[in-house]
């Protein structure tokens, strides 16, 4: 959808007295990269790198100097800027809004510029309102300033969704409120784009909202991409130093948020064995390990089908390892069921602090292409 092609941006030197644009350092250098159809990808990195300059380029606020960018197959540059730039979705962190206008008008904004009649605009306008959250009976007459920070945002998303454009950008669209809101804002949005699947590029110098919204990062060095590939590859083996140190030394932490928890994590739940297996080999027996008080013992072969004890903490199949480490610290049982997706009753195996190790380490060594040290 979206297609760099060498692209290079230069300012003015001004220090050096120049006025044509083109005579200082680049801003960007020799970008080349693909952003497929309905993808996330984010651009992260430091303050001056150049990752708002390369999203300002696909809607023309910036020119390149050189190289071209591609929408949906056409060179942006043949593109008359402010058409091209009725066709894109753009999220500011300050938002924007206009503070004479209503959140209804507001969101209407962008329809009514394209010739739609009031009434269509604005019935628009009241669903995206509604998709995002906000009943547009109840906020829709009111002022940007009679809003809060999370609800003028969550506004600003939906104007720019309103007139169904394919592409989306966002530039440090959450970095304007308090970590509780913008959490929740980042969950909102992720439901979003599961339900609307525009192609976005999302600029942001925080690395846990890159890994937590991106399905691919482009990591900035001084402009250029460093490493251009899924949160979980950038943080199990970063291409370069530069890329190690700027993920960090808890990188191993962070990926906790981006890998999902699988059966092969799990251990069975300890129950008497199955009729017809083989006698135990001579030798030392380790003592059985009980079932959790929470939940029935098994009986034969197969995952438990019975429901846990009122009040046991249990999760599903697919949750992040970071979401089960946190109901693991929360309890005192040391282990917490796991269950079916969709399906409370039908446990599969239970969790515990060693499986969640076990599942990173795993991870980690199949995605850096080398194999787990040490015990499984």
């Amino acid at each position: 959808m979206i297609r760099f092609e060498h692209v290079t941006k230069r300012y003015a030197d001004r220090a050096g007295g120049g006025t044509d644009g083109a005579d200082g350092p680049p801003a960007v250098d020799d970008l080349t990269f693909d952003v497929a159809e309905g993808e996330l990808v984010t651009l992260v990195g430091p303050s001056g790198c150049g990752k708002t300059t390369t999203m300002k380029m696909v809607n023309r606020l910036v020119e390149p100097t050189s190289g071209r960018i591609l929408l949906g197959g056409e060179d942006v540059a043949a593109v008359d800027p402010v058409r091209l730039r009725r066709t894109i979705g753009y999220v500011i962190q300050q938002v924007g809004l206009f503070p004479h206008r209503t959140v209804l008008d507001n969101t209407a904004t962008v329809p009514a510029l394209l010739g739609w009649k009031k009434a269509r605009a604005r019935e628009r306008a009241a669903e995206l309102l509604d998709l995002v959250g906000l009943d547009p009976g109840r906020y829709g007459h009111r002022y940007p300033e009679q809003l809060s920070g999370g609800q003028r945002q969550r506004v600003g998303v939906a104007r720019a969704l309103a007139a169904d454009p394919p592409v989306l950008l966002m530039d440090e669209p959450f970095g304007a409120v308090d970590p509780v809101v913008r959490e929740r804002l980042q969950t909102e949005f992720l439901h979003l784009q599961a339900t609307v699947r525009k192609t976005v590029l999302l600029v942001t110098h925080d690395l846990a909202e890159a890994v937590r919204l991106g399905d691919r990062i482009a990591v900035y060095g001084q402009g250029r991409i460093e490493q251009f590939d899924t949160p979980a590859t950038v943080l199990a083996a970063p291409a370069n130093p530069y890329v190690a140190d700027f993920v960090g030394a808890d990188r191993a932490l962070r990926r906790l948020a981006v890998t999902p928890l699988t059966e092969a994590d799990l251990d069975p739940v300890a129950g008497p064995a199955p009729v017809g297996d083989p006698a135990p080999a001579p030798g030392p027996v380790p003592a059985p390990v009980p079932a959790p008080a929470f939940l029935p013992q098994q009986k034969g072969s197969g995952p438990l089908r019975e429901n846990p004890a009122p009040g046991a903490p249990r999760l599903p199949l697919g949750v992040s390892l970071k979401d089960a480490l946190a109901a693991l610290l929360q309890d005192d049982a040391g282990l917490i069921a796991v269950h079916a997706p969709g399906d409370p009753a039908r446990v599969l195996g239970t969790l515990t602090t060693t499986g969640v190790h076990r599942a990173l380490r795993r991870r980690t060594a199949g995605e850096s292409g080398t194999e787990p040290v040490g015990p499984r």
